[in-house]
């Protein structure tokens, strides 16, 4: 069967995988030259100059350490589903305003004064939310310590990276990773000495955003998409996840102009189209 051939049984799940329409970017929101707007808990920062394209997501709770509370993910939120659509967004860096801090993880003072079925209501959300930025930047899954299990996802994504049997001590101790332990179990992609501004993760991370940057946007969403649906399912099935990501890749332009670029020897230029 060729790339562009899917058969029937496959077609639903060729819709689940189509990418979101690209509606109309987002609204006002700070630059790298005028900054952000203050008060919001959850700012916005989109770069400019050679970095345009890298969109910044900046937790800003100073009083509660970055913790999840409900204004908190709200806007977190709503800040992830409008970047989403807005195809000028090429790569989003979330980061922490906060020095010292990147997030404290539950804002249990809040929890406490909710309800049962607010508490369901509320994780059920972070949980989502959690899936729609996929981070893996959390040093330890504490809940335990505090009465709790994690619900936001933990316990489904860290077996997946880890294996079951590191993923059950690791939770059901609750033990706090340094970054030199997560990074030799898996858990991060890098680490880094700390520079005396503070913010040598930062640069690290908006350096490989400046890699990824020039590369082909659908292609690389795509892939990402490829990815990170492949690992839920066998690998027959993660193989037709990819041969259909590729045939939704065939009629970009983008693909031409990488080809058009190898053949002339010169960088391509993508769009995005």
């Amino acid at each position: 069967m060729g790339p562009l051939c899917a058969s029937a049984a496959r077609a639903p799940m060729l819709r689940a995988l189509r990418l979101p329409r690209l509606w109309g970017p987002l609204g006002a929101r700070g630059s790298a030259s005028d900054g952000t707007a203050g008060g919001r808990e959850i700012q916005v920062r989109t770069l400019e100059g050679p970095d345009q394209g890298i969109t910044e997501i900046l937790m800003n709770r100073p009083g509660a350490r970055n913790a999840l509370g409900y204004v908190f993910v709200s806007e977190l939120q709503n800040a992830v589903a409008q970047l989403r659509e807005d195809q000028r967004v090429r790569v989003l860096l979330l980061r922490s305003a906060v020095k010292g801090v990147f997030c404290a993880g539950a804002d249990l003072k809040e929890r406490e004064q909710m309800s049962a079925t607010e508490v369901g209501v509320f994780v059920q959300r972070l949980r989502g939310l959690m899936s729609e930025i996929a981070s893996t930047a959390v040093m330890g899954l504490i809940e335990t310590t505090r009465g709790l299990l994690p619900g936001a996802g933990g316990t489904q994504r860290l077996p997946r990276c880890l294996g079951v049997a590191l993923a059950k001590e690791l939770i059901f101790t609750g033990r706090r990773l340094t970054g030199v332990q997560a990074h030799t179990l898996g858990l991060v992609n890098h680490t880094v000495e700390q520079n005396e501004e503070g913010d040598a993760a930062y640069q690290r991370a908006r350096a490989l955003a400046q890699e990824i940057l020039p590369q082909a946007p659908i292609a690389v969403r795509l892939g990402k998409v490829a990815i990170d649906r492949g690992m839920e399912v066998d690998i027959a099935s993660g193989m037709a996840i990819e041969e259909m990501c590729y045939a939704q890749n065939i009629p970009t332009r983008d693909r031409l102009e990488g080809m058009a670029a190898f053949r002339e020897k010169r960088p391509p230029k993508f769009v995005g189209k």
